[in-house]
């Protein structure tokens, strides 16, 4: 029989699939003798069970008994015992962090009898009663259904008849009448009686923290954090230690280090009189931990004893959550904790520099998707203006938007495409669609720990917290700032993660500090904190990567850009982009030409405009590989629209007028040439054979280029890139074309020229029939926009704005197949034609030319498949550098030298 609960005794770290993130840390804090409260964990295993089948495992309550009986032994105390209960408090516990997504239960035991016995046994009849409320309140809500509102109506109710600013001026009478409320709530919404046997609330407990799992909250964060949907989540049984005794007791949430900045030192909030969800929820303001050394020395220093601990154990920032009993400190969980990519980036600098991860680990902890964030601007603190408001600095960045009040405005408001500021007094887990949507979250309420600031810094949102001097009415739809001012929703504000400010309107944005240390190329110089720690993050990962890095490019000033930023030569220069703006007009009398001798004059004057973009961008790039992608998109798409065209003559015949000449012709053109489908109709190497002189005169504007730059003592690589090859005949006409050209120009310029003929692998047949396109290629590159396109049968731009958002919503894609690779259908095809290519040539040149290959996930795929290069837009260059040395410690990592 399968076992389902292990005490905390019995694990360990290594255990987080099945313990979950939780139990795992704490079987390991157990293991190392830290003081945590005892209890057992409900494996993740007995979740997947309980969804699956719809009912409990056999023997599963079984173990929990025989757990409970232990646990009830080691305490002296009986759950239920009327004069002096033990307490359990149910937790989730899923493998990765999902910080407030599902659901917590507290003070489980409690009934209207051992309320009294509570009561009388800790000296404290207000203790009692409040921890019977929290109970009845957490119980209603998470098991039997009850509107959380109605409960906090009645709280909100009794506060306001009682005269009382919160709930902590309540007394002992207050909150035992706010218990009979809820429970008559209950009665009223469900029909139900509050449960009145612990050992029924201990199993619907425990059954609806599985449950929580598939909550809509819980679901939303997963596909946000593309966490799999098949984990589950394990559930902890843990013995109550009680930081709302008085005085002497309270609850904290501790980091070893900063996780916004990563700066040395402790860092968290403290709350005395309170339990740790008071904390984490932000409704009552906390205060510094620093502040916990005066109020209790002793438990302050075995708390920074216990926290070093942890540090050098996990090698890593922790995040631990503690509670204080009448000056007894417990440990309550510690975790790997969450962090900005600023100080990702600066703890894995410093830990290394303290010998407690190597060079290689520390790569392995930063990631290209926080890089990009670090190169996203910052506010221009020259022109910021009053500030509106300050709070604490929850997550830096900086973000502007249109003030809103609820999470629902927010995703509405973001959906038309408006940025938005998220404002709430503190948020709950119910506000994750808000926060996803919303550019910043601003609170009143709370610290670096509440609910907005740990959510926030893991999706890498701006936000500010605890701006306590800013009074937000959200049923009114609107804050005060302290100096009287009304902000109203939809007013815009420049929130600055950074700082903790707020101000009124846009403030203007600059280039972050590591932007312009990555503009300064070869020649910059990195200063400390953040852009050293960037800096040496990304020599290490030149140092261990095997994959190169181009850019996509099109011009010369961003061939410039791409190689200051790190690329190692061009993957994909797109020649239909240097004939945009005036050039256009030369490219509609190509297409207009009714002769050839139109057509080779309108191509003649082409010509040189070519030769001189190609040698800008060969000059850039000098003695790294450029290569050149042959005109691909169709013609028609360099004429005027058809619709506009139209419009313009027919008007003009309303008018009793002649139309323009040049227009009807323009408008005949783009009728013959419409196609219902054009990406799948004349475009690519089928322009260019079907349109003479097309090939040659870009296969001759390049080669001269090359031919000068030869000449002026350039090291130019140029190399050329037949699009949308279908089959190995198609390449061979063109490449034969290309060759002659070439040819032609060695021996008119006197320099002999040649350049690497290659394709672009962008349709599902190619990458089967490579084997054979790759006696006629010398590289390959993929187009893996078009080839995702061609394998799903999808077009870009139709299908992204009428179901992608559906697909996504219900789990047909966890991504979009468009933003980081379908590995399964296009990597497959992807793999079939490395394989079959360098069996045919086995010294193939391989790489990718689709956005793809800035992706950090899609990287470490093409790392894996063999390829030799990714390309990307030059700015995602620096993100694609890192993520290739990522890569490679990856596979070596699992034995894999390829």
């Amino acid at each position: 029989m399968a076992r389902y609960v292990y005490d905390f005794t019995e694990g360990g770290r290594d255990m987080a699939g099945l313990l979950g993130g939780k139990g795992s840390n704490l079987a390991e804090m157990t293991r190392l003798g830290l003081p945590v409260p005892p209890g057992f964990t409900l494996t993740t295993e007995a979740c997947r069970s309980v969804l699956d089948t719809g009912g409990e495992p056999p023997g599963l309550w079984e173990e929990v008994a025989g757990h409970l009986t232990d646990l009830e032994t080691g305490s002296g105390r009986l759950l239920g015992q009327p004069d002096n209960p033990l307490l359990l408090s149910v937790r989730s516990g899923a493998r990765f962090s999902m910080p407030g997504m599902m659901e917590t239960i507290l003070d489980i035991g409690l009934d209207d009898d051992s309320v009294h016995g509570l009561a009388k046994v800790s000296g404290n009849e207000r203790f009692a009663w409040d921890s019977y409320r929290r109970l009845v309140q957490m119980l209603g809500t998470t098991v039997m259904g009850v509107d959380p509102s109605l409960f906090e109506r009645a709280l909100t109710q009794l506060k306001e008849a009682r005269g009382v600013p919160d709930d902590v001026h309540l007394d002992a009478e207050d909150l035992a009448r706010l218990v009979e409320t809820y429970k008559n709530v209950i009665h009223q919404e469900t029909g139900e009686r509050f449960p009145q046997s612990p050992v029924e609330q201990l199993r619907r407990a425990v059954l609806a923290v599985f449950a929580s799992w598939n909550g809509e909250r819980a679901r939303l964060y997963r596909r946000r954090e593309h966490i799999a949907d098949d984990l589950g989540t394990a559930v902890n049984v843990q013995r109550m230690v009680f930081g709302n005794l008085g005085s002497d007791s309270g609850s904290g949430v501790a980091f070893t280090r900063d996780p916004a900045t990563g700066a040395r030192g402790l860092y968290g909030d403290y709350l005395p009189n309170a339990q740790g969800e008071d904390v984490v929820a932000g409704i009552r303001n906390t205060v510094p931990l620093t502040e916990l050394k005066r109020l209790d020395p002793g438990a302050y220093g075995r708390l920074r004893a216990h926290m070093e601990t942890l540090e050098r154990h996990y090698r890593d920032l922790c995040d631990i959550e503690f509670t204080i009993e009448r000056g007894t400190l417990w440990m309550l969980q510690t975790r790997v904790g969450k962090r900005t990519a600023e100080a990702a980036f600066v703890l894995s600098a410093d830990l290394a520099d303290e010998g407690l991860i190597t060079a290689d680990e520390g790569l392995a902890r930063v990631s290209g998707e926080g890089l990009a964030r670090l190169m996203f601007p910052r506010f221009d603190t020259a022109v910021t203006g009053d500030v509106l408001a300050r709070g604490v600095p929850a997550s830096p960045g900086a973000a502007v938007g249109a003030a809103v009040f609820d999470s629902a405005e927010a995703v509405r408001r973001a959906a038309d495409g408006e940025r938005v500021v998220l404002i709430r007094q503190e948020t709950t887990p119910d506000d994750l669609p808000g926060m996803i949507a919303a550019q910043a979250v601003l609170t009143s309420r709370g610290g670096k720990t509440s609910h907005a600031a740990v959510v926030a810094r893991g999706m890498g949102k701006v936000c500010v917290c605890g701006a306590d001097e800013l009074t937000v009415d959200t049923g009114a739809r609107r804050c005060t700032a302290p100096d009287g001012t009304i902000v109203e929703e939809g007013t815009v504000l420049s929130v600055d993660g950074t700082a903790g400010t707020v101000y009124a309107g846009a403030v203007p944005l600059v280039d972050s500090a590591v932007m312009r240390y990555l503009e300064a190329g070869a020649g910059g110089r990195a200063t400390t904190g953040v852009v050293d720690a960037v800096a040496r993050a990304l020599a290490r990962a030149d140092a261990v990567r095997r994959l190169e890095v181009r850019a996509n490019a099109d011009t010369p000033q961003d061939a410039v850009r791409a190689r200051r930023f790190g690329a190692q030569g061009i993957g994909l220069c797109r020649t239909e982009h240097m004939f945009l703006g005036e050039r256009r007009k030369l490219v509609e009398e190509m297409i207009l030409a009714g002769t050839d001798a139109g057509r080779e004059r309108a191509l003649a004057a082409l010509l040189p405009l070519q030769r001189e973009d190609f040698t800008g961008i060969l000059e850039a790039m000098d003695g790294l590989p450029v290569t050149i992608r042959l005109l691909d998109p169709p013609l028609h798409e360099f004429l005027p629209d058809r619709a506009d065209l139209a419009v313009r003559i027919a008007t003009a015949e309303a008018r009793g007028e002649e139309p323009d000449a040049h227009d009807a012709e323009l408008l005949a053109a783009v009728g013959r040439m419409h196609e219902e489908n054009p990406m799948l109709g004349l475009r690519g190497v089928r322009l260019g054979l079907v349109v003479p002189g097309l090939v040659a005169m870009q296969v001759r504007a390049l080669g001269e280029a090359v031919a000068q730059r030869l000449a002026a003592g350039g090291a130019p690589r140029a190399e050329i890139m037949v699009p949308l090859v279908g089959d190995v005949r198609e390449l061979r006409l063109v490449r034969e074309e290309v060759e002659r050209v070439l040819a032609e120009v060695s021996d008119t310029s006197g320099v002999p020229v040649t350049c690497p003929v290659g394709t672009m692998i962008e349709l599902p047949r190619a990458a089967l029939t490579a084997g054979r396109i790759a006696e006629d290629a010398e590289f390959f590159s993929f187009g893996t926009n078009d080839l995702t396109q061609t394998t799903w049968g999808f077009s870009r731009d139709d299908v992204e704005a009428e179901f992608f958002s559906a697909y996504l919503d219900r789990g047909v894609f966890p991504v979009s197949p468009f933003e980081t690779l379908d590995r399964d259908g296009v990597g497959r095809l992807v793999g079939i034609a490395v394989e079959e290519g360098r069996a045919t040539r086995p010294d193939l040149t391989i790489g990718v030319c689709g956005e793809h290959g800035g992706d950090p996930d899609s990287v470490h795929f093409f790392h894996s498949a063999g390829l030799d290069y990714v390309s990307c837009s030059p700015f995602r260059v620096p993100v694609a550098r890192l993520e290739a040395g990522r890569a490679a410690l990856d596979l070596a990592d699992a034995g894999d030298s390829r």
